[in-house]
């Protein structure tokens, strides 16, 4: 975490564990059968729509508590270049909701926990009005913990489940486990909080499983996360076109290389790759209709072309030897100069800049425009509305469910307020200093002020940038040429459960890709997989699918 920036940790680092770009589309959950219809025997399998899911979902209403300096637009996130005074932000709980409630609430935790009665957490308490006991654990090893939680009969208040841990026993536990919130929340009555009837519909139509409204989201932007870079001021001195195909990407990969000096192309670009040729999705967004029949992505021509791509950059010795050994920090090996081009989560591009600002002002990184592979128009799949929840306990009280809501409310409060500014950077002079228009977080703030409460809801997207406005302006501005270009996929913003026959189908799908681009394996392995796939169970999938859509109609496309 830099001195300077936001508790948001990176997207991207949840998305370093095994399940990669799975992350980004969640995986799925409700009732079919709820809604007079169904795709299998399990109550937890299918989707909510049509009517019931109208009559669930919250009333929603645009917070005007602030203006962003730079509007949302395309699907992008709302920027804001600068940081004002604690004097004039905006309120948007003019009073305190919380009616006194010890609350238990287990949350990943990237770092280690500053510990019940700092100052952070105290200063929050009071803010809200309740006493959060936090039981944080290991981000990296969440999903372990998470399902024997949810396995025992000891269930805290509150829980944060995350899309990529949908798996196996989990979304049962869900439906299992917790509280039904549209009776608070359905409808006019989120207007009671109302910064979560500012949520986006979108974000909320994913937080419904097994029929029931049960999640408070964190909405995410619609453009993809994961964002192609590079040095843009390395760039500029030598002369360096971004390229506008992949012909012309390799072509720039065998300019650049240089690895006597030290200096590698990129790092590992399948990910970039998927975009550039167009290839669908993770589950469960990762079919397409063609011809009257279900086609999923692993079928596909274009997944093949981007795998057989990505690796003859491997081939051809431009990726840097680290991510061929799967190994070291690229992002750090891009901030060196040892290689100009790596795709990661967007928010490095501040997290990278502010760094490494601090010794050289001249530093800047830039994102190339994701293009169709033989140049022209790009086809980008709209990025899921919401992928990380927080879940109450089907035990907890009225009280207890009331002051959770409460908690969310102050929590999803915008940027610019005085709400956010506590969530975000803790107390001012304790926490962090404003200078000059500049937030700085101190050294008590690094330690103390780490990314808790922001898993209980979050606001619209934004990007807010104050110390490097240039970084605000180049990624609301990326999304937004990015966002011109999205296309809908299948069953899109659905909760889609598949039926837990099919849990580990697609188990061996990542391993194999990241062995053929690398060149451990062929490309043929891949045909040899998909094939096994089908008659593994892919095709039995594929039906269910196609009833699903049956099912839902018009509103699946």
């Amino acid at each position: 975490m830099t001195p300077n920036s936001p508790s948001t940790p990176s997207r991207r680092r949840f998305l370093g564990s095994t399940v990669v770009v799975a992350a980004a589309v969640g995986g799925g959950m409700p009732l079919l059968a709820a809604c007079g219809g169904g795709s299998g025997g399990s109550t937890n399998e299918g989707t909510t729509t049509g009517k019931k899911l109208k009559d669930i979902l919250p009333a929603f209403v645009p917070s005007e508590a602030v203006t962003p300096d730079i509007p949302a637009k395309n699907g992008s996130a709302a920027g804001f270049t600068t940081a004002l005074p604690a004097g004039r932000l905006a309120v948007s709980v003019p009073r305190k909701l919380g009616q006194g409630s010890e609350l238990s609430i287990m949350a990943p935790l990237w770092g280690t926990s500053p510990g019940q009665g700092n100052p952070y957490w105290t200063a929050m308490d009071e803010a809200v009005g309740v006493s959060v006991k936090w039981q944080n654990q290991d981000g990296n090893t969440y999903g372990q913990k998470l399902g024997a939680v949810l396995a025992s009969s000891s269930v805290p208040d509150a829980v944060v489940v995350p899309g990529w841990e949908l798996g196996g026993k989990i979304p049962s536990a869900i439906a299992n486990k917790f509280a039904d919130l549209g009776p608070y929340l359905s409808g006019d009555k989120v207007k009671d909080y109302p910064n979560l009837a500012a949520v986006p519909t979108g974000a909320w139509q994913r937080a419904v499983f097994a029929g029931k409204l049960r999640g408070l989201p964190m909405p995410a932007e619609s453009t993809p996360n994961i964002t192609p870079f590079y040095r843009a001021d390395v760039f500029e001195e030598k002369g360096y076109e971004v390229p506008t195909t992949t012909r012309e990407f390799y072509d720039l990969c065998k300019e650049i290389n240089a690895p006597k000096s030290k200096v590698w192309a990129c790092g590992d670009m399948t990910w970039s790759a998927y975009v550039f040729f167009g290839v669908l999705p993770e589950k469960p967004y990762y079919w397409k209709l063609v011809d009257g029949r279900l086609v999923n992505r692993y079928e596909t021509p274009e997944y093949l072309e981007a795998l057989e791509w990505s690796r003859s950059l491997y081939s051809a010795g431009f990726v840097h030897p680290d991510a061929k050994a799967e190994q070291g920090d690229l992002g750090t090996t891009f901030a060196a100069g040892n290689a100009l081009m790596y795709n990661a989560d967007i928010s490095d591009w501040y997290g990278k800049t502010a760094v490494q600002r601090l010794d050289n002002p001249d530093f800047r990184m830039g994102a190339m425009d994701f293009f169709a592979h033989d140049g022209g128009a790009p086809v980008i799949y709209e990025a899921s509305p919401s992928n990380i929840w927080c879940f109450v306990s089907k035990k907890a009280g009225k009280k207890t469910v009331e002051d959770v809501l409460a908690l969310a409310n102050y929590t999803a409060a915008p940027y610019g307020t005085k709400e956010q500014r506590l969530k975000a950077y803790g107390l001012e002079g304790t926490h962090h200093t404003l200078k000059d228009g500049v937030l700085a977080k101190t050294e008590q703030g690094n330690n103390q002020v780490f990314a808790t409460y922001e898993y209980i809801a979050t606001s619209a997207p934004f990007r807010a940038y104050p110390d490097h406005p240039d970084v605000a302006k180049g990624v609301i501005e990326w999304q937004q040429r990015q966002g011109a270009h999205l296309k809908k996929p299948l069953f899109f913003g659905m909760q889609i459960q598949e039926p837990t026959r099919f849990t580990e189908l697609n188990a061996q799908f990542e391993d194999l890709e990241k062995d053929i681009v690398r060149g451990r394996r062929k490309v043929g392995d891949m045909q040899q997989q998909v094939s096994d796939w089908k008659t593994k169970g892919g095709d039995k999938l594929r039906d269910w699918y196609k009833k699903l859509l049956d099912e839902t109609g018009e509103s699946a496309s």
